[in-house]
């Protein structure tokens, strides 16, 4: 799948590249086959689901 030098098959997909952006539709498809969401969700080559990483409200603030 990958052929740019560094490894991609990192779990966390942080050495992964885009290798298609769709960022009207809110994803881009990473080398290594994952699909990452605007909304930080992931969908793994595997199959595997990872939600997405929401703050909790409490913990926004509020620009005055």
């Amino acid at each position: 799948m990958c052929s740019h030098q560094s490894s991609c098959a990192s779990s966390d997909n942080t050495a992964a590249h885009i290798v298609a952006a769709h960022p009207e539709q809110g994803w881009n498809l990473l080398c290594d086959g994952a699909i990452v969401f605007d909304d930080t969700g992931e969908l793994l080559p595997d199959g595997r689901i990872v939600a997405p990483h929401r703050v909790p409200t409490a913990q926004l603030t509020v620009a005055a």
